[in-house]
């Protein structure tokens, strides 16, 4: 078994097909069929089933692809390691969607201006599942909005987020969680959203039922829908902050128990990963930024 034949292996069950997976790795498909043929020899299993001209991964292919990633992920940790002069690879980083959107565009142009070697691939999704895939390493690293006490992690503490309450312009907007009973909320879709979480503890808390909640997958979409009358929301300021049509809505301050909450990023402890290591200098230097252009 061989780095070759598993980085072959797992590009075709990234790619979903022989041809697809020959394109990535600038290859002949007969090259990568071989490879894939010669990992099976060596195994003395198949790893996909063969369904016409589609692949389709078997128990043994499917419990080798966790394998493959962390025999490839030592490799190239391994690499770096012994090429402290250049720092490359491939950085496999989550963040909240709110996150994206209105702090990675600059760190991560910086970075990237810094290290053009270094491949970084962003996945964005709820904090909780986010740190599920840090955990079973899909992730490298992940920004979520949740404390993770868990001594299997480290987090780096970055960005203090404000969340402010937001609706149709022109409106006052209640605050007291007595005076939201009966409200439409809109909140991002599933339960590991931090805000999302800590939106819903603080009115249960003081037993306010919403009418209803509507769900949306993205904070763009529940702003627009915010602005043009369907609900009220509570998001982070720094999201409104690039909203292009924030005029179209009412904004309230909301108790300080409930409108701060830090972001940090979070890695497996143990792991040495200079290209992240990287990052995440890069990252805690612009939450500076940030804070102190507060």
């Amino acid at each position: 078994m061989e780095l070759r034949e598993l980085e072959t292996f797992r590009a075709v069950v990234e790619a979903g097909g022989v041809g697809r997976a020959a394109d990535r790795l600038n290859r002949a498909q007969s090259s990568v069929t071989a490879r894939i043929r010669q990992l099976e020899a060596s195994l003395g299993v198949a790893l996909f089933d063969r369904e016409g001209r589609g692949l389709r991964l078997t128990a043994a292919g499917d419990a080798l692809l966790g394998y493959a990633d962390r025999l490839l992920e030592l490799a190239s940790e391994a690499r770096a390691a012994v090429r402290d002069d250049v720092v490359g690879g491939r950085l496999r980083l989550g963040a909240m969607e709110s996150v994206a959107a209105s702090r990675l565009p600059h760190p991560l142009a910086a970075f990237h201006r810094d290290h053009p070697r270094v491949s970084v691939e962003l996945q964005t999704a709820p904090s909780r599942e986010l740190v599920a895939r840090v955990q079973a390493r899909a992730l490298d690293a992940a920004i979520v909005g949740d404390e993770v006490d868990d001594e299997r992690f480290v987090r780096v503490p970055l960005y203090t987020e404000e969340l402010v309450l937001v609706g149709p312009g022109g409106r006052a907007l209640p605050r007291e969680p007595a005076r939201l009973s009966g409200s439409t909320l809109l909140v991002f879709h599933g339960n590991g959203c931090a805000y999302r979480r800590r939106m819903e503890q603080w009115l249960q808390s003081r037993r306010a039922v919403p009418g209803r909640v509507l769900e949306f997958a993205s904070y763009h979409a529940i702003l627009a829908s915010a602005a043009a009358g369907v609900g009220i929301s509570l998001v982070p300021r720094s999201v409104l902050d690039i909203y292009p049509q924030r005029g179209a809505l009412s904004v309230a301050k909301m108790p300080s128990q409930l409108a701060r909450i830090r972001t940090a990023l979070v890695m497996q402890r143990g792991r040495h990963v200079p290209a992240l290591t990287q990052l995440a200098n890069c990252l805690r230097e612009d939450a500076r930024k940030a804070a102190r252009g507060k």
